[in-house]
């Protein structure tokens, strides 16, 4: 997908490029998310041409660490843990009422662009189960009215 990002991608992303050392592809990749939300094709394409790293080899990096997103979000990220803690204390009945009150399928964009949520392994924060987090913000021991009252927020 072209996102026709060229200015912003010089702007921002310019000064990470020109000091590219072997190594540093994770965090060009980290500042190129935070600057559009995901990694078009067209950004990747020209992180490679301006580190000189084969596109197989950041393509390989993008598909292994799930901190990366190769598809538009919307603009709140809800990462829903369903690890084995929350699993057990309810994790699918929360996916059902994000679900319900977004009207969206895991990984979609709600209708006005507000959401995207995606299920996760694990948030790593097993005595707050079932949690989820949006943006930066973490919210443990959901329930039914906790994930209404939280969506109703943003």
């Amino acid at each position: 997908m072209n996102c026709n990002c060229a200015e912003k991608l010089k702007q921002k992303l310019e000064p990470f490029l020109k000091n590219y050392t072997e190594g540093s592809l994770i965090p060009i990749l980290q500042k190129a998310q935070e600057v559009y939300g995901w990694l078009p094709d067209d950004v990747l394409e020209h992180i490679a041409r301006k580190t000189g790293v084969k596109p197989a080899k950041i393509i390989g990096v993008v598909s292994f660490y799930t901190q990366f997103r190769t598809k538009p979000v919307g603009k709140n990220l809800i990462l829903l843990c369903q690890g084995t803690a929350c699993h057990v204390n309810g994790s699918a009945e929360i996916e059902r009422v994000i679900r319900d009150i977004l009207k969206t399928e895991e990984g979609g964009i709600t209708e006005d662009g507000k959401f995207t949520y995606n299920n996760v392994a694990c948030l790593g924060c097993c005595s707050l189960a079932p949690a989820m987090m949006i943006g930066a913000r973490t919210f443990g021991k959901l329930t039914r009215e906790s994930v209404v009252e939280i969506l109703n927020e943003y």
